[in-house]
């Protein structure tokens, strides 16, 4: 299916119909001006070229209108928000109602815990699993602590078989059958930033569920990349960060999404912020806490406006791609990356992402066995951008928006150079 040369490449570039997109981003480029391979999507996406467009207009409009820009602006500020909620439901699969773009992805992994942690002294556990994205394990920890449960107990692993890389959803099923009783929610990233994994999202919401648990998602690793089908997942919540695959740069704002059955839930618990009021007297400051249904009233304060403006600009790029064209490219850009690193015919290297296409993303973590981060060194300066992770993985990621054939061709090559 696959041809190991640069003219297949090439051939693959001329053909494909997201090509195009490419020209959307700016591709970062050396002292000389000659563009990088870039395949670090997966840690921070690039810039759409209008995002800087987007952005000045909002600059405008608070230089011409001051404060009146919440509600005379081209895009006023007030509703602003909601300029996303329908593009950003495509993407993660929910309804309107179901999203919202909010804070950042922690502190809204800590606003939906409030709200769907709820211990008692005989169901009180968390279960993540055992290589989670430390800044996870680190709010699940700390909610166990705010609760009085010690994290030694508390916390429950779903950890990959000795000598292997993946968790195995059996395994899980097994910790389910033992322990299911005390387990209050499971967390689980949708995607393992280190393995690559991509989890089955709905049959692990069918199994907590069976048990009696809260079930929820962190698709910083995922959003933009796979297609999670929240709504139809059933998850409980889910949180997200948009620098990634949606390249709406660093630090950018995250987002949330909750179960439209819990949409008028008013007994859950939450932490309040005025801007989840209804909005009608959100401004009436003399007013009960009036949260919003849905997503909406799980948020805080005002947002801010050049973070969403920038966030806006990439999920048009979206828009016109469509999230399932992305996919399918996605697949085949991926698969001509690991045809090329096993064409390498190195034992030291190994793919531990799943070579299955549907359990993972576009993300590959090559470990280099007896590697150090002298290989990814040499990698940068061959003009590479890629993740190394600790002891002796580099993770790469094709990002099917703005990544090519050549891309991953030439990535294979200059591999090979460092390896020698």
């Amino acid at each position: 299916m696959f041809e190991n040369t640069l003219e297949y490449a090439k051939k693959c570039d001329a053909t494909d119909p997201l090509a195009s997109f490419r020209n959307n981003f700016f591709i970062p480029t050396n002292q000389a001006g000659e563009e990088l391979v870039y395949l670090c999507g997966n840690s921070l996406g690039l810039q759409p070229k209008n995002t800087s467009e987007y952005i000045r207009l909002e600059l405008e409009d608070w230089a011409n209108l001051g404060v009146e820009g919440h509600t005379e602006a081209k895009h006023p500020w007030l509703p602003y928000h909601e300029f996303l909620t329908v593009s950003m439901a495509k993407i993660v699969g929910a309804k309107p109602s179901e999203v919202v773009i909010m804070n950042t992805l922690t502190t809204n992994l800590h606003l939906m815990m409030v709200s769907f942690y709820q211990p008692s002294a005989s169901r009180y556990k968390i279960v993540i699993e055992s290589d989670a994205f430390p800044s996870d394990k680190y709010a699940v920890e700390s909610q166990l602590k705010f609760h009085g449960f010690d994290p030694e107990d508390g916390l429950i692993l779903w950890a990959p078989r000795e000598g292997e890389d993946l968790c195995r959803f059996e395994d899980l099923q097994a910790i389910m059958a033992e322990q299911g009783d005390e387990i209050a929610l499971l967390m689980i990233g949708s995607t393992n930033y280190y393995s690559g994994q991509s989890f089955p999202l709905k049959k692990i919401v069918d199994l907590g569920h069976d048990h009696g648990c809260m079930v929820g998602f962190d698709l910083a690793h995922g959003v933009g990349n796979i297609a999670p089908n929240l709504h139809e997942s059933g998850a409980d919540f889910a949180v997200w960060c948009t620098y990634k695959y949606l390249n709406s740069g660093p630090g950018s704002l995250g987002g949330c999404f909750v179960h439209e059955r819990h949409a008028n839930n008013n007994t859950l618990k939450r932490f309040a912020g005025w801007w989840g009021h209804n909005k009608q007297t959100r401004f009436n400051m003399r007013h009960e806490f009036d949260n919003i249904p849905g997503a909406e009233g799980w948020q805080l304060s005002n947002p801010p406006i050049l973070s969403m403006a920038a966030i806006r600009a990439s999920l048009g790029v979206f828009e016109e791609a469509g999230l399932s064209n992305l996919r399918e490219k996605s697949i085949k850009l991926t698969g001509y990356l690991e045809f090329l690193i096993d064409k390498l015919d190195d034992d030291r290297i190994v793919i531990i992402t799943p070579r299955n296409a549907e359990e993972r993303g576009c993300q590959l973590s090559i470990q280099v066995l007896a590697a150090d981060k002298s290989l990814h060194t040499k990698l940068t300066n061959a003009g590479v951008i890629s993740d190394w992770r600790e002891p002796d993985v580099i993770r790469v990621a094709p990002v099917p928006l703005y990544n090519s054939f050549e891309d991953v061709y030439k990535f294979s090559v200059r591999l090979k150079e460092v390896l020698q």
